[in-house]
Formats: C-alpha cells, sequence, structure tokens
C-alpha cells in the first residue's frame, strides 16, 4: 500500500511557534482604558493568564488519564503513563501554588488602585477551573454555591453546554471506582482476608484497651474518655465489614466509594510493598497529592483574598475569602482515600498472606 509523500519540514522560528507576538498583545489594562494605568494591573492579568494556560495542561493530562482508565483491560504500561501523568499534575500544582506568592508581592492598596474596573469579572467565572473539577467528579451535591445558586449560573452562556457535557462524561473518580472494584487478589480459595483482617482489627484494638488500661499517668476519667474514642472507633471499623451498613454512611455521604472499590483500596494500601501493587499504590497516592495540593491551592487563594480585601465582597459578588474558605475543604474529590486510614493497621500485625498469592503479587509465573 503506497503511503503519502511525507510533508516537507520547513524551518520555523521561536518567535513564530510559539505565536510570542500573539502571546504579549494579550495583556490589555482596563485601568489603562479609563486613561488611570495602574502599574500592578499587569501583574495580575499575566498571574492569571498563566494560571489558564497550566489549566489547559491539567485537562490534557486528565483528558489522556481518563481515555486509559475507560479501556476495559489496563496492563502495566498503562499504569506507568497514569502515573508519570499525574505526578505531572502534581508538579504543575505547586507552580499554581508559588504564583500566590508572585501575586502577593502586590499591595491591597496597589490592588484597590484598578479593582473597580474589574465588576463582575471573577476567577469563579474560569470555566477551565471548574471543567477540571468536573471531570476530576466533583459531584453537584459537594459544590459549595455562590449565593444558593448553581455555578453555571455564572457562567458566560455560550460556555455552559461544555459544562454540562462534562457533567455527563464519565469523571475520573467513577472510572477509578470501577478500576478499584475490578482488582483481583480480593479473594482467593482457601483464604478469607476479610476474616483475618478483622481478626488482625480486633487483636490492634484490644491492644489498645489495655494500653489504655495500664496507663499509671492518666487518670480515671482520661482512661474512660480513651475507652470511648476506642469504640467509636470499633464502631467505625464494624461498617467496612457489613455492606449494609456501609451502604447507610454511603447514603449520608460519609462515603463515596463503593464497597467493594473500599476495600480494593484498603487492600492495596495494607500490602502496596508487593510488586503488583505498587503501581496502583502510586495512582492512589497521587490522588491524594492532588486532592491535598488543590486544597492548598484554594486555601491560600482564600488567605490572599482576606489578605487584600479583608471583609469586602468578591468582584465576582461572593463573600470573598469566605466563600473561598468554605469552599476549600468542601471540594475535595478524593477524601474517602484521606479516610481509608482509619482502617490501617500496623504492618506487622496484617494477615499473611497465602504463597499462591504471594507469588501472583510478585509477579512470579511458572511455565
Amino acid at each position: 500500500m503506497n503511503q503519502p509523500p511525507k510533508k516537507d519540514i520547513g524551518p520555523i522560528e521561536y518567535q513564530d511557534y510559539l505565536k510570542i507576538d500573539q502571546l504579549l498583545d494579550c495583556q490589555k489594562l482596563k485601568s489603562e482604558e479609563y486613561e488611570n494605568k495602574a502599574h500592578d494591573e499587569m501583574l495580575f492579568i499575566i498571574v492569571h493568564q498563566t494560571y489558564e494556560l497550566w489549566f489547559k495542561q491539567i485537562l490534557t493530562e486528565l483528558d489522556s488519564i481518563r481515555n486509559i482508565f475507560q479501556k476495559e483491560k489496563m496492563d502495566e504500561r498503562d499504569m506507568l503513563v497514569v502515573t508519570s501523568r499525574l505526578h505531572r499534575i502534581v508538579e504543575i500544582q505547586g507552580v499554581l501554588v508559588h504564583q500566590i506568592s508572585v501575586l502577593e508581592t502586590m499591595t491591597p492598596l496597589d490592588f484597590l488602585e484598578f479593582r473597580n474596573y474589574l465588576y463582575p469579572a471573577s476567577g469563579f467565572q474560569s470555566v477551565q477551573n471548574r471543567l477540571i473539577e468536573n471531570k476530576f467528579g466533583l459531584r453537584a451535591g459537594q459544590r459549595h454555591t455562590l449565593n444558593q445558586t448553581d455555578y453555571r449560573r455564572f457562567i458566560a452562556k455560550d460556555y455552559i453546554p461544555i459544562l454540562e457535557e462534562s457533567e455527563k462524561e464519565p469523571s475520573l473518580f467513577e472510572l477509578l471506582e470501577k478500576w478499584l472494584e475490578r482488582t483481583p487478589f480480593l479473594s482467593i480459595k482457601g483464604f478469607d482476608f476479610w476474616k483475618e483482617y478483622q481478626s488482625a482489627v480486633s487483636k490492634m484494638l484490644q491492644n489498645d484497651k489495655n494500653i489504655t488500661l495500664k496507663n499509671q499517668i492518666l487518670s480515671e476519667k482520661e482512661k474512660q474518655r480513651g475507652l470511648e474514642e476506642i469504640e467509636k472507633t470499633e464502631k467505625t471499623f464494624e461498617a467496612l465489614f457489613d455492606e449494609q451498613s456501609y451502604e447507610k454512611l454511603r447514603s449520608e455521604g460519609h462515603w463515596h466509594l463503593s464497597f467493594k472499590a473500599l476495600h480494593a483500596a484498603l487492600f492495596i494500601n495494607i500490602y502496596r510493598d508487593q510488586p503488583v501493587l505498587q503501581q496502583p499504590f502510586r495512582i492512589l497516592t497521587a490522588l491524594l497529592d492532588i486532592d491535598e495540593n488543590f486544597t492548598t491551592w484554594r486555601y491560600r487563594h482564600a488567605l490572599m483574598a482576606h489578605r487584600m480585601l479583608g471583609r469586602k465582597i468578591g468582584t465576582g459578588g461572593s463573600s470573598g475569602h469566605e466563600y473561598l474558605k468554605q469552599a476549600t475543604e468542601k471540594h475535595k474529590v478524593f477524601s474517602d482515600f484521606f479516610n481509608l486510614t482509619t482502617f490501617f493497621i500496623p504492618r506487622s500485625a496484617r494477615p499473611k498472606l497465602p504463597k499462591e498469592l504471594q507469588d501472583k503479587l510478585s509477579f512470579h509465573y511458572t511455565v
């Protein structure tokens, strides 16, 4: 079969390839338009334009990761690609957080020189930021609303269909949940991991009780309080072994992952030193890092808004730093992975895996 001739690759200049002239012509100062040029408005524009460029790169990585997770079967090469691209997002987030420090070189008085020209524009209207949240898996019920209004109400109407489409697509959270549910090794003939694990948990908690009771430094009241906390932990563990109890907690919003997916994530974390589970563990860890970094970024943004505006409302009509502060905690997507550590037990207390399972987890196969 004849292939078409390759197109000749001609020379290209740096300026042309990166469209530098167009790029540097995108900073239009509103203060200058009103003949009251504010020096720091240039910084303000460049930082936020740079945010949008990084958002574009995050979406590029995120879409590629979601495409991989939509495969019916992932091999080890797929997992390496996912891990590397998640880590790239983590590194980008570090830049996003650091940009706040650059922006904070602008004082509140410098900001006030041009702030009145910005109404009603607001970072809340960033379509790409909302796409990132939707595609990672932020649910409508998790979203901290602005003035009890749907977030799409504040987006330019031309972009609303794009956001609505992203809400219909499978999010990374949903795809990850299905991937976890397909995790093998959770059951093997002649070995009931969950029964063994439950026994190990009971021993650990009983040991905690014994340590509390024998602690001579604690008063009787303090010992009683300690025992009550251990009993609360016991009840939390009970849900892990009873699907009906777990689903009740899930319906109340305490958990988001399915019962099976949570079990798989726990197994991966507990036996993360097994070769087959190292890449899945790194994926889960990277998602923790991403959620933590976005939380840090939002919190730094909230602090900066408070520093710049005090109790003034934001240009978009929000309650300024109060809105940002409340959204910081509420907009976590992978909080289940943070809460999963509740169920961790010491490495030395882990149930011993059968040799057959250890061989599979170590890439040990006989021909």
